[in-house]
């Protein structure tokens, strides 16, 4: 049965602050990052070939513009200053009329190859957000609890919904204006050299210095675009544990609490947005600072040139419009790099989360649970869910098939954690649990959790409606099964009196039932499972008396023949227990039943004493 599971570990308070990374911390590989980057493109790599193939054909389109026009402007002039000795204009209409048509057709061309190019690139980044996505989703499911015990939830969600959008706008921006660029300068400075190989030596001057000046920006610029992700996963962390808690927020007056931990995240977040914004900004005036240098200092040279005749007025107009396109595609190579070091930000997060440890690998030839009895053993169990302390210490239980088991104790005595560790939630440091003689770890974990059935203090419920909720784990059951285990579990009355009956939906937080039905709708879960071996953590602890002893009746129905665990507080419901194992530091210190442990006087009967010694 599913149910949501948290370690004792220690969580970072709005956030994942101790993932963050610390100010001064050197930057990650990003050659490694990129290489990863590089093996999600490298399966599409006939889309990418006809992206660059569609991009130099646009890019030397347009390339040859300015050269058309540089003509056309010569037809113009000549038949001007023939005009100026005849008296008459005669101007090459059909010459011109040539060179607009092949220019219309040539920018036309651009611009199908242009949306063709657009479209395909799309589909690529569509399909690699697709695919990140499902690879954070599996992983996931491969992760171990004790990841999420230091982990925010609102920082993986960042990652899978942030993280991954600015790479997939990335993506559909980079590629074709990286190629287009490069494109675009060697296609301009080829052109240019036809016109003048000595205005050209100016234009190309710059290119070095702009590179220099880039590379010097990306530098500062990088690490602080890795700071504005993890502060803004910080944020995402912050809202979310807010947001799915703010009822307990406003019951302790904790909301200017609430907001200034906010504040103190999104001030984190505006800082480092703003200082890489101001990093990454300056390479656009700095980039056209140096372009327009080289475009005066052309202008000069080349009106020399033309008064002593070396070019003509045409190629003046050509040159002129070509060391503008040359300095274009410097400039969006400038725009370009920083939306890579944004994405490469983004992407180190991405692959922080798939390359994180995950669960160890279930066994190859997993045994079978059909004939599973319930007979379940633990044999000097030793746990901690830190190298530093030791939570569980040499247990060793011996539980029948059939037998009910309660386990008791106080606060921190470890009896959850029992649960966890025999369903495989967390490794054993030490020591081995079996049931029916093999050993857990010899079982696939979704057959080894295929036989227990849990109903935990804490609800989970998703939103949806009754019925879904209760087959869950059983969808292929039948509708008289679903009502029937409705029945055995006291839903079916107060269901019948909702306005759709089990077609009820639940909202997202399930705040429009109340917390004693969810209680009720977990345990009609637990008994549509029929599972083989049942788990109980106070699972009748938020309903009233009333309900509770209805639902006592029910459970000993449920528990019949099946090896069951029940974690109890109130030991007023476990006294029918077959045996009762008390804990305390992690150990066993008594074990019997109700009546046995009470005529002892020990731990158990100071802690049922303290009870009920005011009822």
């Amino acid at each position: 049965m599913a149910a949501r599971q948290g370690g004792p570990g220690p969580r970072r308070g709005g956030g994942p602050g101790g993932a963050m990374m610390r100010g001064g911390e050197k930057p990650k590989d990003i050659k490694a990052t990129l290489s990863k980057f590089l093996k999600y493109l490298g399966k599409y790599k006939i889309g990418i070939a006809l992206i660059i193939i569609l991009s130099v054909a646009a890019s030397l389109f347009n390339i040859a513009g300015p050269k058309l026009l540089g003509n056309a402007t010569d037809v113009i002039y000549n038949s001007v200053s023939k005009s100026l000795s005849t008296g008459i204009i005669e101007i090459d209409y059909a010459a011109l009329k040539k060179i607009v048509l092949t220019l219309v057709g040539l920018y036309l061309l651009s611009y199908i190859f242009s949306v063709i190019r657009g479209l395909t690139m799309s589909g690529i980044a569509n399909n690699i957000t697709y695919q990140f996505r499902k690879d954070i989703d599996e992983k996931i499911n491969r992760l171990p609890l004790s990841y999420f015990d230091t982990t925010s939830t609102g920082d993986v969600l960042s990652r899978m919904t942030n993280d991954v959008d600015s790479i997939s706008q990335s993506i559909r921006e980079t590629i074709t204006e990286l190629v287009s660029s490069f494109i675009a300068i060697l296609g301009t400075v080829a052109m240019m050299l036809t016109i003048s190989p000595k205005l050209t030596a100016i234009a190309i001057i710059m290119i070095p210095i702009n590179l220099f000046i880039i590379m010097n920006i990306v530098k500062i610029s990088q690490p602080l675009y890795r700071k504005q992700q993890r502060s803004l996963g910080k944020v995402n962390g912050h809202i979310e544990e807010m947001m799915s808690n703010h009822i307990i927020v406003k019951s302790f007056n904790l909301e200017e609490k609430s907001i200034a931990e906010f504040s103190k995240h999104s001030d984190e977040l505006y800082n480092n947005a703003w200082k890489s914004a101001i990093a990454s900004r300056m390479m656009m005036p700095i980039t056209n600072f140096i372009g327009n240098a080289g475009y005066v200092l052309v202008c000069i040279l080349g009106a020399k040139m033309a008064v002593s005749g070396e070019i003509t007025v045409g190629n003046i107009q050509s040159f002129v419009q070509y060391i503008r396109r040359f300095n274009q595609p410097v400039q969006q190579i400038s725009n370009v790099m920083t939306m890579l070091q944004s994405s490469l930000a983004c992407s180190e997060r991405i692959f922080e989360f798939l390359d994180a440890p995950e669960e160890e690998p279930d066994t190859e030839n997993p045994h079978e649970t059909r004939s599973i009895i319930g007979n379940v053993e633990f044999k000097n169990v030793t746990f901690g869910y830190t190298p530093e302390e030791t939570v569980i210490d040499n247990f060793n239980l011996d539980v029948h098939p059939g037998e009910k088991v309660a386990i008791v104790g106080p606060t921190g005595a470890g009896k959850t954690t029992i649960v966890k560790l025999l369903m495989r939630f967390y490794e054993l440091n030490g020591g081995s649990i079996t049931i029916d003689g093999i050993d857990i770890r010899d079982f696939a974990r979704n057959d080894l959790r295929e036989m227990f059935g849990m109903v935990l203090q804490d609800t989970w419920l998703f939103k949806g409606s009754i019925r879904d909720n209760i087959m869950y784990s059983k969808p292929e059951r039948s509708e008289d099964e679903m009502i029937m285990a409705a029945k055995r579990s006291h839903v079916h009355h107060f269901v019948s009196s909702l306005p759709s009956g089990y077609d009820f939906e639940l909202n997202e937080e399930t705040s429009n039932i109340s917390q004693g039905q969810k209680q009720l709708i977990t345990i009609a879960r637990a008994f549509l499972q029929n599972p083989k071996i049942l788990i109980l953590d106070e699972a009748t602890s938020s309903v009233d008396t009333r309900t509770e002893v209805a639902i006592q009746k029910a459970m000993q129905n449920l528990m019949k023949d099946r090896t069951s665990f029940i974690i109890a507080h109130r030991l007023s419901t476990i006294r029918d227990a077959d045996k009762i194992i008390v804990m305390n530091g992690g150990r066993i210190v008594e074990v019997g039943n109700h009546r046995q442990l009470l005529k002892r006087g020990g731990f158990y009967a100071n802690l049922y004493k303290s009870q009920f010694e005011n009822t």
